[in-house]
């Protein structure tokens, strides 16, 4: 059975239901905010792929400067569906764990997405907080055979 539920829907329900929030008030973000397309970003290209019993992303790692506003073209020239989710660490372990729970949860959110083999999808995000970010793909198995990547905000 494939799931609908998107990764925004699932923390804005728990969210909701834990802590007695609306659902406007329980989504957040760790790595900072949705973009303004009204504003201008700078583009990073990035090409998941799989081989050679790894799965990957290039490039592994960004530096940006905090206020920055990145679109992010995300290029799946896999074989496989991958996605893309850029969090904290801590964050992307949690929602990880999740997955595990729905393997087939698709990504359709301000933070997040899911890539369809030769496919590609946009993000547009402004870095509003310092620290080292991650973007990983979260379906099992793919970060743990080395799909992850980092993004330095200073």
């Amino acid at each position: 059975m494939r799931s609908n539920l998107t990764t925004a829907a699932i923390a804005i329900i728990l969210g909701a239901a834990m802590f007695g929030a609306t659902a406007h008030e329980a989504e957040h973000f760790s790595a900072g905010e949705p973009g303004n397309p009204k504003k201008p970003a700078r583009t990073v290209t990035v090409i998941m792929r799989e081989g050679d019993g790894t799965m990957q992303f290039v490039p592994e790692r960004v530096d940006v400067k905090k206020g920055d506003q990145v679109r992010f073209i995300i290029q799946n020239k896999g074989v496989l569906k991958h996605e893309f989710t850029l969090a904290s660490v801590e964050d992307n372990n949690k929602h990880a764990e999740l997955m595990k729970k729905y393997p087939d949860m698709e990504h359709e959110d301000p933070n997040a997405k899911s890539v369809d083999p030769g496919k590609s999808a946009e993000i547009l995000w402004r870095f509003s907080k310092t620290g080292m970010f991650e973007f990983a793909c979260l379906i099992p198995g793919h970060r743990e055979a080395g799909m992850h990547g980092t993004v330095t905000v200073k």
